[in-house]
């Protein structure tokens, strides 16, 4: 015995060749043969899809950003951001003494005109001459000028106050505390109508073919993967969007669902599908494993381990398979 290890450890690189050769021969046996360089395909029934995929984000239809006309000081806040609106509903205010008291004044200038006015007219009543009907005249624009004034004065009170002119949820405060001096940059309010959202889609231009409004399609949500929502283009613009590198559109796809406890959010992104072509249960092989002769097209089949080349009538090509309309059934396996 012990001659025997002397020999193993003294040959030992021997030793190792013949285990290396007994092992590769063992699974030579037992593995699956298989021609270098050869593929095969098993034919079987399938459905084929076309299918165009878009990324894009939910946006809105109604969406405002309200500022006051003039500067001024901030003497109200009635909204925080988070809050939901009524349409026309008074949101903020300026301080409007300076503005009331314009109008006081102007208002007792045009008590003045009126009066001029009266006078005018009762001294100048019963003669007609050229001159009395110019100063008549001028009385009358000055009167007319009066009455403008009050109702520019009136505008400004009114313009004082920041109303929603949609419902919506507040956004945006940019001044949330009254007491502050404030220019109409300064003092932004944003609203935004939940039920109004839309998912706005980029398209390039090479594919834009099969496209158009009321195609119907397949909305996933990223927060959502396990949800798909049945939507539709109701709109694709007609001039390109600007600031892209490349020539793409915005498609507009409505999104109709229950929107009242936002668990759809403006800028939540996601991906939509349109399927452009579809066919069902027919046999397709990869394009790839179809050849030509001539005019003709075959394929290479297996019949008893062996080639046998098969004519065969195809028919549409999508996503790199071909429909096969005769030549195979279910279950051939077919050589590349």
């Amino acid at each position: 015995m012990k001659k025997i290890f002397k020999y193993i450890k003294k040959h030992w690189i021997i030793a190792l060749a013949i285990i290396f050769v007994l092992g590769f021969g063992i699974y030579k046996q037992f593995s699956p043969s298989k021609k270098e360089g050869v593929t095969t395909y098993k034919v079987k029934k399938q459905n084929l899809k076309e299918s165009l995929t878009f990324s894009g984000e939910i946006d809105a239809e109604e969406k405002v950003t309200l500022r006051f006309q003039t500067s001024g000081r901030l003497s109200w806040v009635g909204v925080k951001e988070g809050d939901f609106v009524k349409k026309f509903q008074t949101i903020a205010s300026l301080d409007q003494r300076e503005v009331k008291k314009k109008l006081e004044k102007t208002l007792q200038d045009y008590l003045s005109e009126r009066a001029d006015f009266d006078q005018d007219v009762g001294d100048y009543k019963v003669i007609t001459t050229d001159t009395v009907k110019r100063i008549l005249e001028k009385s009358q624009y000055g009167l007319n000028k009066a009455v403008l004034d009050v109702e520019i004065q009136n505008l400004s009170i009114e313009f004082s106050n920041l109303f929603t002119p949609i419902q919506g949820v507040i956004t945006k405060v940019s001044s949330p505390y009254a007491g502050v001096n404030v220019t109409p940059v300064q003092a932004e309010f944003e609203v935004i109508n939940p039920t109004s959202i839309y998912f706005s889609a980029i398209i390039d231009q090479t594919e834009l073919t099969g496209l158009e409004e009321g195609k119907v399609g397949m909305i996933t949500f990223d927060p959502y993967p396990d949800e798909n929502i049945k939507t539709k283009i109701t709109s694709i613009s007609f001039t390109p969007l600007e600031g892209e590198s490349g020539t793409v559109y915005e498609a507009k796809l409505v999104l109709n669902l229950d929107n009242s406890k936002y668990k759809y959010r403006i800028g939540m992104t996601g991906d939509a599908e349109f399927v452009l072509r579809e066919i069902e249960d027919i046999i397709a092989v990869p394009s790839e494993f179809i050849k030509r002769e001539g005019s003709k097209k075959y394929i290479e089949v297996d019949e008893n381990r062996k080639r046998k080349k098969t004519y065969v009538t195809t028919g549409e090509v999508i996503d790199d398979f071909t429909q096969i309309k005769s030549g195979l059934i279910e279950g051939d396996v077919i050589y590349d």
